[in-house]
């Protein structure tokens, strides 16, 4: 199995920063993109930032500017740096990895539990 644990969510003012890291664990033979989802409620889960295996990011436009997703590949590690937030930025944020478990096995989607964000104005 594949786990994902987020950390780095909590309580922050305006215009104040957080930053959210993910760590998968388990059967991991390669991981192939990672990324932040978030679900505020009664919305639908939104992709926020996700890296590729190469490196190469892609933002919402709701957040381009604001958000950083970098990842640490020997340590299947991806970050979330988010600056500049904003009320409408609270919700319970999702780390998702696409996880090939072993060479014989197809990848497939893995998420983690999720963190709360609350930005307070």
């Amino acid at each position: 199995q594949v786990q994902l644990v987020e950390s780095g969510g909590g309580l922050v003012q305006a215009g104040g920063s957080l930053r959210l890291s993910c760590v998968a664990s388990g059967r991991i033979f390669s991981i192939n993109a990672m990324g932040w989802y978030r679900q505020a409620p009664g919305k639908q889960r939104e992709l926020l930032a996700s890296v590729t295996s190469a490196g190469s990011t892609d933002y919402a436009d709701s957040v381009k500017g604001r958000f950083t997703i970098s990842r640490d590949t020997p340590k299947n590690t991806v970050y979330l740096q988010m600056n500049s937030l904003k009320p409408e930025d609270t919700a319970v944020y999702y780390c998702n990895a696409y996880v090939k478990p072993t060479i014989w096995e197809r990848a497939q989607d893995y998420w983690g539990q999720g963190t709360q964000v609350t930005v307070s104005s």
